[in-house]
């Protein structure tokens, strides 16, 4: 059966590309930002949008190497890459909004192959559920792309 799969995988593309019931789809407020600013930190302490973006491909990427069962992609991997500095000639934001979709295009595939069995199953590296990382996943973004939206408009 998949009919949990196909709710989850709805839901994905609900935020991302879709009419979300919190406003403009994830991608779309990336899309809208201004990419002049998004290197700028708020009182030189808080993260920037850039930071905040690449944050958000990390977990997500996270996301993806577990689904696949990716064993050279281990947690501490992702953990040293979470609130990587960040370098203006190697993280554009141009590229990491290609990445995040491509991320984001890529766990709907691989849910496509699986069952709703497969939400029981531990992921690897945690305590939970692949139901709790993959909801996770999507609250975690609609919660970063709030602070990216605001972030934004704040700077405009």
């Amino acid at each position: 059966m998949k009919k949990e799969i196909q709710s989850i995988i709805q839901k994905i593309e609900e935020v991302n590309s879709g009419q979300p019931w919190f406003g403009k789809p994830v991608f779309s407020i990336l899309e809208e930002v201004n990419t002049k600013k998004v290197y700028h930190r708020p009182n030189d302490t808080d993260h920037s949008m850039i930071e905040l973006l690449y944050h958000m491909i990390t977990w997500a990427d996270f996301t993806l190497k577990r689904i696949e069962k990716d064993p050279d992609m281990d947690l501490a991997a992702f953990e040293k890459m979470d609130w990587r500095l960040i370098n203006p000639k190697v993280h554009a934001w141009e590229k990491g909004l290609a990445e995040f979709r491509s991320i984001q295009k890529k766990i709907v595939i691989a849910l496509k192959k699986k069952d709703d069995t497969f939400l029981k199953e531990i992921v690897d590296f945690r305590k939970y559920s692949y139901r709790f990382l993959l909801h996770g996943m999507i609250e975690h973004n609609i919660y970063h792309i709030g602070q990216i939206a605001y972030l934004n408009k704040m700077q405009a």
